[in-house]
């Protein structure tokens, strides 16, 4: 045990954890404590600090622990090389929904869903389009002259139109 280990009593003290929610988490496998004495008690690694103090957060925003631990599974699932989706994920709760940012994306937890519209990159693609689609017109009034006169001759009528 070369890191530091923290007793279930220092865990409560800092993260304002009750001792029956770390028991009950320990029980069910929520958050298992990396270590434990020869005693027998829970020793928790800063890392496991770390995914308490996340999953207090979580709960404390409205996620029930039964949802976290939906959501847990489902992210081992969507994301195989975690082992530790609370220390490896940027989580965000919004209300019963729990947001993950990964990679430069953001997905609901249990579906992956993503949850991000990359409007500045949507723009980009409709301005290249539509460039796209001038050059286009462009290349066929070389070839039919005669259109690009048509052409003119609609707008002047829809300017005087209006």
């Amino acid at each position: 045990m070369a890191e530091q280990a923290y007793s279930s009593k220092q865990v409560i003290t800092i993260t304002g954890v009750t001792h029956r929610q770390l028991a009950y988490w320990r029980k069910t496998g929520l958050i298992v404590p990396s270590y434990q004495t020869l005693g027998g008690h829970a020793r928790y690694s800063f890392t496991d600090f770390i995914a308490i103090k996340a999953a207090k957060q979580l709960i404390d925003t409205g996620v029930s622990v039964q949802r976290l631990r939906k959501s847990i599974s489902a992210l081992t699932q969507l994301l195989p090389d975690l082992n530790t989706p609370l220390t490896e994920l940027s989580l965000v709760a919004t209300g019963d929904v729990v947001l993950i940012f990964h990679q430069g994306a953001a997905f609901e937890a249990l579906t992956g869903q993503e949850w991000i519209l990359p409007i500045a990159q949507l723009q980009r693609n409709i301005d290249k389009r539509i460039h796209s689609i001038r050059d286009d017109s462009d290349k066929q009034t070389d070839l039919f002259p005669e259109l690009s006169i048509k052409d003119a001759r609609q707008q002047k009528n829809l300017r005087q139109a209006v």
